[in-house]
């Protein structure tokens, strides 16, 4: 018996945001002194360092609980199950519903309570609750909803990575080029099959590194209201990422009795294009071997970094054909992970 994803979904916003599109705003540094560079030139070293052409976000009607349940039903009818059958609904996130132009997030009743209704499902005895995790978030889901089947609590679980990064944005900071909105759903059940999860590894360090990621003001000093947004000390967290993450992996895949070079795929979180391949590449630098050509497939260069939404999301593209040059096939052995807010990270092996 193994504990396997059985079905996939994901959403993908249709506004495009291109990076010229930011030729425009008034970036300035954190201290609220100007920077001595024209846009164009801010933009095109952000692409250089981020690999991110384009991002996606939302349309103003939606709130983050609507594309997760976009995500959710599309997995739900990839899996062929009936929803009723759902014990768990795990929903990752990390700043609720949002409204357009609205100053407080919402998440009260929780989003996975919004995003059962929207499901319309009935079943009182499916039980839905949010995770907060930083971007590892959806990974951390998947890790919980194995804890639970295994237990013998749940027989099946819906676990949701969802975002809406757009509405938590500071206009002024040029961090805020790198974030997107998305959503990917997965459905975890055991049945008799080989493979699936194989083995994970979580870890929180949050002695010095807790506020890396943070909510602030914004860098416009002439701005007065009280709403806060996503700031992060860049450089800290790529130190921290080069040096935690590659033991994480390697730390995960020792447990699973496996070589590296069973491995096909690594879906990491899509953060930073640079910072990923340098993770990466120590990783299989423990391993005395050179980073695999297409181990590491991206879609950050049109998709952005939309959170705990970016792994399921990319799996689900991968899956359905729709990322060029990538596949991932029966019997694959990939590995899943992420660092982010927390400072927390995390990984999965898992054989499809």
């Amino acid at each position: 018996m193994a504990i396997r994803i059985i079905g996939t979904g994901s959403y993908i916003p249709s506004k495009i945001e291109k990076n010229e599109d930011f030729y425009n705003h008034q970036f300035l540094n954190a201290d609220g002194s100007a920077i001595n560079n024209p846009n164009e030139v801010i933009v095109e070293k952000f692409k250089a360092i981020t690999g991110i052409e384009e991002r996606r976000y939302i349309t103003k009607e939606l709130v983050n609980s609507d594309i997760a349940s976009f995500a959710a039903k599309k997995a739900i009818e990839d899996a062929k199950i009936d929803k009723e059958s759902i014990d768990y609904i795990i929903v990752a996130h990390n700043y609720g519903d949002l409204k357009n132009n609205c100053q407080q997030s919402d998440t009260v009743p929780s989003i996975a309570s919004r995003v059962k209704h929207l499901l319309k499902i009935e079943n009182p005895q499916c039980v839905g609750y949010d995770l907060l995790f930083g971007c590892p978030g959806w990974i951390e889901g998947v890790i919980q909803a194995k804890a639970f089947i295994a237990s013998g609590i749940a027989k099946r679980c819906l676990v949701i990575g969802s975002e809406t990064l757009s509405r938590v944005i500071d206009p002024h900071d040029r961090d805020s080029m790198i974030y997107s909105d998305g959503a990917g759903a997965v459905i975890v059940e055991e049945n008799d099959e080989d493979g699936g999860i194989l083995a994970h590894t979580s870890a929180t360090y949050a002695l010095d590194e807790a506020h890396y990621i943070f909510f602030g003001e914004t860098n416009n000093p002439e701005i007065n209201d009280q709403r806060r947004y996503i700031k992060m000390y860049g450089r800290k967290i790529y130190e921290f990422a080069l040096t935690n993450v590659p033991k994480a992996l390697k730390t995960c895949l020792d447990k699973s009795g496996k070589d590296i070079s069973d491995i096909k795929k690594i879906l990491i979180h899509q953060a930073n294009e640079k910072m990923d391949e340098a993770i990466v590449q120590r990783f299989y630098r423990l391993h005395k071997m050179k980073m695999p050509e297409g181990i590491m497939p991206m879609s950050i260069n049109l998709l952005g970094n939309s959170s705990v939404a970016t792994v399921p999301t990319l799996y689900d593209l991968i899956l359905k054909g729709q990322l060029e040059g990538q596949e991932i096939n029966k019997g694959d052995i990939i590995m899943f992970a992420s660092v982010g807010a927390g400072m927390n990270i995390n990984a999965i092996l898992y054989q499809v």
